[in-house]
């Protein structure tokens, strides 16, 4: 008989290491692009509203969850609510969500290992972080889970310390220099990047399979991971657009748009030999493994359920006899990853990402509010509060942020549509009739 049970082995502390390593990268870099669309004040706009829409949504997909612990996450929620048509979309909108931020990732932690070693190449740099982290996902999720917690305090700590030194320099003036550029339509150009905070959180979902006590832990996980994010999210806003104005932070001394907002505040404040500065950028790094490293082990388990349940090949679903791991879905998204991230799109690359997620959030809403109706009966160790106003609101703003998402990028919105549509066809033209996961 296959092997494809996975080891339960993950507490509290690691799960909140996890859902907060997932996201923190979002916090060294990228989100600043969206200053560029809406000014200072756009943006802290677009992040209010984001803040709520994760709010919403977090405390919604814990219900979700708790009441249906699988590796697959959305997929499973999906596919009990509707249909196995509309799990798989779900599902698939996942992958393309975990399977396309890593890359980014890589490619962002490549150009930073290039900047502190000019001899490594980017790309050479980024394969290699591939596969060192997938050998270590695939070694086990408990050694994975408290590598993660490590680099996340660390990247955690260095947030902390940046938003020490440049808060007490906090200036409103610069703050508020050319705040509203685009006016309203700059809000929603930005809300992309105001996602970035947070993107990765859901992933939380994908190990409830081997958390100890997934019933009561998840949530724990969930609250205490957005809870930290939040707090980190503000402090970083604040303390880097206060020091010198947004433009400070978008553009580097060249004139192009950079992936380093912080250091570049922290410049306005320290030279670049500076003992803060040099350790702002030393630990950084961390912040964007921490990242990179959980979203792997996140996609790893939504492609191990695609295996698992049939929607995909079926020996994606099995796992190491000796780890417990799921090695091949690891092994293969890496092998995309690796592809994907050998385009250099980098900001395509996030955008397809953030097409994902957002699918992710508008499915897994209509499907607590579709069980709440058609399995009352589901034991649900914990609901969400305020039903149905917290789900309604998460699945609002989802709808919304896709809608602008669409309007900027048209063209990347019809290559997303056509990877759905594809895979799609694929799935019904095989006709897969396995049993159903839940």
């Amino acid at each position: 008989m296959a092997n494809d049970h996975l080891s339960k082995k993950l507490t509290p502390t690691l799960l909140w290491g996890l859902g907060v390593g997932y996201v923190i990268s979002g916090m060294y870099f990228g989100w600043n692009l969206g200053l560029e669309k809406g000014g200072s004040w756009g943006m802290a706009a677009a992040t209010f509203l984001v803040i709520i829409l994760y709010s919403c949504f977090s405390f919604s997909y814990a219900e979700l969850a708790c009441a249906i612990p699988k590796a697959g996450g959305a997929y499973d929620y999906a596919e009990k609510a509707f249909h196995k048509d509309i799990g798989f979309i779900t599902g698939l909108a996942q992958m393309i969500e975990f399977v396309f931020a890593p890359p980014a990732i890589a490619i962002a932690i490549g150009a930073y290992l290039h900047l502190a070693f000019p001899q490594v190449p980017v790309l050479g740099a980024a394969i290699a972080v591939y596969l060192i982290f997938t050998a270590l996902n695939i070694y086990g999720v408990k050694a994975a889970a408290n590598v993660e917690l490590v680099v996340t305090i660390l990247a955690v700590g260095e947030l902390l310390l940046f938003s020490s030194l440049t808060l007490p320099h906090f200036s409103v003036a610069k703050f508020s220099e050319n705040p509203f550029p685009n006016g309203w339509s700059g809000v929603f150009a930005a809300l992309p990047f105001a996602i970035w905070f947070f993107l990765g959180i859901e992933g939380l979902a994908n190990v409830a399979e081997e958390t100890l006590h997934p019933q009561k832990d998840i949530l724990r996980g969930f609250g205490w991971a957005l809870l930290t994010l939040v707090i980190l999210c503000v402090l970083v806003f604040f303390g880097s657009i206060g020091v010198g104005g947004w433009k400070a932070i978008v553009y580097a001394a060249d004139g192009s748009s950079s992936d380093s907002p912080l250091p570049l505040a922290l410049g306005q404040l320290f030279e670049t030999n500076h003992l803060f500065y040099q350790l702002l950028v030393g630990i950084g790094l961390f912040g964007l493994i921490a990242s990179f490293h959980g979203l792997l082990l996140a996609s790893g388990r939504a492609s191990f359920e695609f295996g698992k349940i049939g929607n995909a090949p079926k020996f994606l679903g099995r796992v190491h006899p000796k780890f417990h791991t799921p090695a091949n879905a690891l092994l293969v998204n890496a092998f995309l990853g690796v592809l994907i991230l050998c385009t250099g799109k980098t900001a395509e690359i996030i955008i397809l990402s953030v097409f994902g997620a957002l699918t992710l959030y508008i499915f897994s809403m209509l499907s607590l509010i579709k069980l709440r109706q058609t399995a009352p009966q589901l034991k649900r160790p914990f609901k969400v509060p305020f039903y149905p106003a917290t789900p309604m609101i998460a699945l609002l703003l989802s709808v919304i942020c896709f809608i602008a998402l669409c309007y900027y990028n048209l063209t990347l919105c019809l290559t997303y549509l056509g990877i759905i549509g594809f895979f799609f066809l694929v799935f019904k033209l095989l006709k897969y009739e396995q049993p159903s996961s839940i």
